[in-house]
């Protein structure tokens, strides 16, 4: 047989049940076999001792760049997805992708908060994290109900972005909390006329009514029921903050209606996002979220802040930086954990990382070649170790679930999230004939997340082979650092 054979692992594949020992053959790209003595091939992957299963698939991803999907790479990811933020415009986004290469297949949503920032400011920068930063000094775009000419500017920019390939609507909803429900509910209505999800930031977080999390969920079974379109809850755990029992119970029952919703959630009790965000200059920020200022720390130098008037200073002269959330102690308090568990093990709920980008300690992104990253590259935890920490941890360690259900969560489920929408991942997070060769191969003993609060760049270890779209990224613990072998995954393109 032409191709590539991986033989002899113990193959894990969650869509047929197969937890079995066994072959996968590659032949273009594609898996042409799973089953037991496929025979030699061109190259040989020995896999005795080692599990095989079908790439993770992040669903939510803000890095997107080679070196956040080589320290993606390492975590069994093989296919990252921005969708929570999205990009715009789309279309010139997938160009610049394939232009430079990519290490991991790749996609991305289109932006709402982008399309707001171009119709209510005039501002029609392409979407990045500094440029996000920076139009947060232009409140408008955040506080205010659009007008009647402003909706018009969104949902056309929105529909600009679909018709680009984008796979659904980016809905930033806590960053623009001044947001109306009528323009809501339109861009919703789009999403169910396009058959694309939405994947949702939802509005507010607090512990506390009014604008309380369980009110932004109410909000979002709302749209649901009255729109029909998809709404797939981003990072489940953070949204939630410890009012997580309260929310998991209201969308449990709006899934026992029928309504199409889907959680995905992280393993830590730790979030990230840019230091302007809105949620953390409203002067009751620890009333509502039982947090001190000192629960938020920049990422580049470790800074806890002290109170609201040096984190406001800060949030004036560096709104881009990356900053910690630090929401539950999963480490000291047990009821924490239990409350995170909530959100990680919800059933049918997706593993997605929330990797953000990796940045130096000027502050800025890095987007260079380097391999070992700089020293000096920060992040968080979870752009390195979110799906080898789950599998270790809820799924080795503590036994929660099995390993078929765990490769689920991180592979089978958010395929099957985007399949009804984007052809192109039908055939990803299963290992059977014809679909794409995305595929990890693992030492399920020793495959564990590394990074850390304090060292956060350490690429996790575990992760022996690595195959994107067939072609092998990963090699006995040792990465192709020339290898580009990401492909795009786009809806299909609407001719103008």
């Amino acid at each position: 047989m032409s191709g590539l054979v991986i033989s002899g692992g113990r193959v894990v594949d969650p869509a047929s049940g197969m937890d079995a020992v066994g072959d996968v053959a590659v032949v273009d790209g594609k898996i042409a076999a799973v089953g037991a003595s496929l025979g030699g091939a061109e190259r040989v992957i020995d896999a005795t001792g080692l599990v095989v299963a079908p790439g993770f698939i992040d669903l939510h991803a803000h890095g997107q760049s080679v070196p956040a999907d080589r320290m993606q790479a390492f975590d069994g990811v093989t296919t990252t997805l921005d969708l929570e933020a999205g990009v715009l415009p789309v279309g010139s986004w997938y160009e610049r992708q394939a232009r430079k290469g990519r290490v991991l297949n790749y996609g991305a949503a289109t932006n709402w908060a982008f399309a707001r920032i171009g119709a209510m400011t005039g501002s029609n920068a392409e979407s990045s994290l500094e440029a996000f930063g920076n139009a947060m000094r232009d409140r408008r775009w955040m506080d205010n109900v659009a007008s009647d000419a402003e909706v018009t500017g969104i949902l056309d920019r929105l529909a600009s972005g679909l018709n680009e390939g984008g796979i659904g609507i980016g809905i930033l909803n806590a960053y623009a909390p001044g947001a109306g429900v009528q323009e809501l509910t339109a861009v919703c209505q789009l999403a169910a006329k396009q058959n694309v999800p939405t994947f949702t930031h939802v509005a507010y977080m607090s512990r506390i009514d009014p604008e309380s999390a369980a009110e932004a969920y109410i909000r979002l079974i709302g749209y649901a029921g009255a729109t029909g379109a998809h709404m797939h809850i981003c990072h489940f755990n953070s949204s939630s903050k410890t009012d997580i029992e309260r929310c998991r119970a209201l969308i449990e029952k709006a899934q026992a209606q029928g309504l199409p919703i889907t959680v995905e959630a992280y393993p830590y009790g730790t979030g990230s996002t840019v230091l302007a965000a809105a949620f953390f200059s409203d002067p009751q920020f620890v009333e509502r979220n039982g947090t001190g200022y000192d629960s938020v720390q920049r990422v580049t130098d470790g800074y806890r802040f002290h109170d609201r008037e040096e984190l406001l200073k800060a949030q004036a002269e560096e709104p881009s930086s990356l900053v910690l959330w630090h929401i539950l102690d999963t480490e000291h308090n047990a009821h924490h954990r239990d409350l995170l568990d909530m959100s990680v093990l919800y059933p049918g709920g997706a593993i997605a990382s929330d990797a953000m980008p990796w940045t130096t300690s000027d502050g800025k992104t890095y987007t260079g070649d380097a391999w070992p990253l700089p020293d000096d590259a920060t992040s968080h935890p979870r752009s390195a170790g979110c799906f080898t920490k789950f599998i270790r941890e809820w799924v080795r360690e503590r036994k929660t679930v099995s390993l078929l259900e765990g490769v689920r969560k991180c592979a089978l489920i958010p395929a099957e999230i985007l399949s009804q929408s984007t052809p192109a991942m039908r055939s990803k997070g299963r290992l059977a004939r014809d679909a794409d060769a995305d595929i990890v191969v693992f030492d399920y003993e020793k495959l564990s997340d590394r990074a850390t609060f304090t060292a956060m760049n350490r690429p996790s270890e575990g992760v022996r082979h690595l195959v994107v779209s067939g072609q092998p990224l990963i090699t006995d613990g040792v990465l192709d650092v020339a290898a580009r072998p990401g492909k795009p995954v786009r809806r299909p393109v609407v001719a103008s």
